[in-house]
């Protein structure tokens, strides 16, 4: 199964875009489900069909699918009310009961991703498309597994339950209760589970996909998005250009902003691999609006961008880290190693990641920024390099 995730800047048509491109998925013969979390039904506005937590055909081929998230929240708390109901009885917590829980903000995120893994782990469509929020926030939910399962490891690491047997012992010699089974076995689960959508996320057969309208801002937008995204290990297959106005614009102040979109265009074409998606003259509405788009097709490489490691040992003495950054600016890209894992910052983009294992017997030994990517210098420890005969 190949899942297509599409974002863009909000109001840049990414909902139209991931809509046209199930839809012309679906009309070449390809099973495929598309996925929102908008709590408006924004999707089905564009498809001509309402969507909702229910699975929706929309033609032959087609489904669309809006989870949730009151619903899958309220189910959740329920489920950790009664296995903490120990704890909550020993605070004098009250309970909360169904009918007073609102989603909290981020609600909406987790649905989508867990819709997401199951969606995948279901294989009942050849495509998978994920209409995936605005880009800031697109970004921090392609984050969220990794970071989230870095603090469960934290603050509850796996080799704790070795001494689960001794816990009973300890509390009473405390005098305080101690963490009980079920809140291993529930980090233990979440764990599972924020893996298994980190494993779709990773997955070359995962493609991510920018959806911007050509302008000034259409520019910071994609210049952040690309540089956020880069942070992830990910580079867009397709930079789609939506909402272009034709060549015959005509020579009113509508002229100028055709001259300006052009402008865009060419400067993207640069960088990305841009499709143009030509302006309607009006909101698009309905499979008959949705087929005159001409929006690239779902059959594209792979997002994943690799951060290979160089050997420089008999040059240089040093192995040498590349990681692709384009528009970083030097300024405001920062580093940090930690142990065995390296912090990096740029703008307002942050991301800590494991060194690979070579790289955990060295140190650092001087970083640069070049063409848009970030070579780290690694210098091997004499205290702990393997001996050379």
């Amino acid at each position: 199964m190949r899942t297509l995730l599409i974002t863009g800047a909000g109001g840049s048509g990414r909902t139209t875009v991931a809509a046209a491109t199930a839809l012309a998925a679906a009309r070449s013969g390809i099973r495929t489900l598309v996925l929102s979390a908008d709590r408006t039904d924004s999707l089905g506005s564009v498809l001509g069909v309402a969507t909702g937590s229910v699975p929706v055909e929309v033609r032959e081929g087609l489904t669309a699918w809006r989870p949730d998230a009151a619903a899958g929240f309220r189910d959740d708390l329920a489920g950790f009310q009664e296995r903490a109901a120990n704890v909550l009885d020993l605070l004098g917590a009250s309970r909360l009961d169904a009918e007073e829980v609102t989603p909290l903000p981020g609600a909406e995120e987790l649905t989508l991703l867990r819709a997401l893994r199951d969606a995948v782990l279901a294989e009942r469509h050849d495509l998978l498309v994920v209409d995936l929020p605005p880009a800031p926030q697109a970004l921090a939910l392609l984050a969220l597994p990794e970071e989230l399962r870095r603090y469960l490891r934290r603050l509850l690491p796996p080799e704790r339950q070795a001494a689960r047997a001794l816990r009973p012992v300890l509390g009473r010699l405390a005098g305080i209760p101690m963490p009980s089974e079920w809140l291993y076995e529930t980090a233990a689960r979440w764990d599972m589970e924020l893996g298994a959508v980190e494993a779709v996320l990773a997955d070359r057969n995962t493609v991510v996909r920018l959806v911007a309208e050509p302008g000034p801002a259409g520019a910071d937008a994609v210049r952040s998005a690309g540089l956020g995204l880069a942070l992830r290990g990910l580079r867009p297959d397709v930079l789609v250009a939506s909402r272009v106005l034709p060549e015959e614009a005509g020579d009113g102040w509508l002229a100028g902003v055709a001259a300006q979109q052009r402008k865009a265009v060419e400067e993207w074409q640069e960088s990305y691999d841009v499709r143009v998606v030509r302006h309607l003259g009006h909101d698009p509405r309905g499979t008959d609006d949705l087929v005159t788009l001409d929006v690239p097709g779902a059959e594209r490489t792979t997002s994943v961008v690799e951060w290979p490691v160089e050997d420089r040992l008999g040059a240089d003495g040093v192995l040498v880290w590349h990681i692709p950054l384009p528009g970083a600016i030097r300024d405001e890209l920062d580093l940090i190693r930690r142990g065995d894992e390296l912090v990096v910052s740029t703008g307002q983009f942050r991301r800590i990641v494991s060194l690979p294992s070579a790289l955990r017997r060295c140190t650092v030994a001087g970083a640069a920024l070049r063409d848009g990517e970030l070579c780290v210098r690694f210098a091997p420890d004499p205290d702990l390099w393997p001996e050379t005969r």
